[in-house]
């Protein structure tokens, strides 16, 4: 940025992107180095001032500095409205899917590319104590390069030792997990690795693994593949506010009968996601260190110095997508 603050007229809007409850976001142009940005207004209401989401979102984003992270390059605030230029990103990982897959099945190599950009993206929000509580194709930005950011910080949360009291009105409910359909307020970081699982499956087979319309249509259809939990299975579950003595008794349904297409490793990385109980659930870190992303791992020598330090480039094996890392914040330093 020079040193100098960026204003409005630094921008030339282009076309509309999409809009929010909040937000619209534009295409834009930086007139001065013709690059392109994303342009999110936030309208604000002389009563209200500042929605707090915006301010939750400009907090957070101006610290989270990862190449798999969408990249907050100025805030502009003018009397009436505040706009986040944000990096340009191609689109997102729905439209991906809708556009480049198989009746939006991804090829086997794109999925694992993708999800140890993810899984990357996860690790270092919860490296910096940022839970993110809606992860879901449509937050998950995807560039021409094949690069994946993640996105959309609205609902993200800074959290903190002890455990606080979140609100459990967060996560489509798609990508939801089963602690926070039962109504626990205490989630932590597990509730992102389980949307993340539910995107890997849907990465795979082209349709959401758990379509469903009401909290408890969802928490019904989790129950239908993952098994009904029990007291025994699942110690504190008659706890929940959502605790149900009635529910149908369903038998787990072994993952592969359902997703023939991802191979042995996979299913158990998928598995190890997709744990009813939240502290069995793997974390990002061991994600990355899961040996179905073995062909991203630095070679054995390498590894004996640091063995816990999962690799922090994502695209080992796919050269042709990568760009210098640097660049992509290079030009936004201060």
């Amino acid at each position: 940025m020079d040193g100098k603050r960026q204003h409005h007229s630094s921008f030339q809007q282009l076309e509309k992107l999409g809009e929010g409850t909040y937000a619209t976001v534009f295409k834009g142009r930086n007139r001065q180095t013709g690059e392109f940005v994303a342009l999110k207004e936030i309208h604000l209401d002389s009563e209200e001032g500042t929605p707090s989401t915006a301010i939750r979102e400009i907090s957070l984003m101006k610290e989270l500095k990862h190449e798999n992270i969408v990249a907050l390059h100025d805030v502009i605030h003018t009397e009436n409205k505040l706009m986040l230029v944000f990096e340009y990103m191609d689109g997102d990982l729905k439209k991906y899917m809708d556009n480049n897959g198989e009746r939006g099945m991804l090829k086997p190599h794109i999925v694992k590319s993708f999800m140890w950009q993810l899984l990357q993206g996860i690790h270092f929000c919860h490296e910096n104590r940022v839970l993110h509580r809606d992860l879901k194709p449509q937050n998950l930005l995807i560039n021409n390069k094949l690069q994946l950011k993640l996105g959309d910080f609205g609902l993200a949360r800074a959290f903190g030792i002890p455990v606080n009291t979140f609100s459990n009105e967060v996560v489509t409910l798609w990508y939801r997990a089963p602690d926070v359909l039962l109504g626990s307020r205490t989630y932590n970081t597990s509730i992102d690795i389980w949307s993340a699982g539910c995107i890997m499956a849907e990465m795979f087979s082209g349709r959401p693994l758990f379509p469903g319309t009401t909290n408890e249509d969802q928490t019904i259809r989790i129950f239908r593949i993952m098994g009904t939990p029990t007291e025994r299975t699942w110690p504190g579950l008659s706890q929940f506010p959502e605790y149900k003595a009635n529910w149908q008794m369903y038998a787990t349904q072994p993952l592969r009968n359902i997703l023939p297409q991802i191979d042995e490793k996979g299913i158990d990385l998928l598995q190890r996601m997709l744990q009813l109980r939240p502290e069995l659930r793997i974390s990002a870190a061991e994600a990355l260190n899961h040996e179905w992303f073995a062909e991203f791992h630095q070679p054995a020598h390498a590894q004996q110095h640091h063995p816990q330090q999962p690799m922090m480039h994502p695209h080992r094996g796919y050269q042709q997508h990568t760009v210098p890392s640097q660049n992509v914040y290079g030009n936004y330093q201060g």
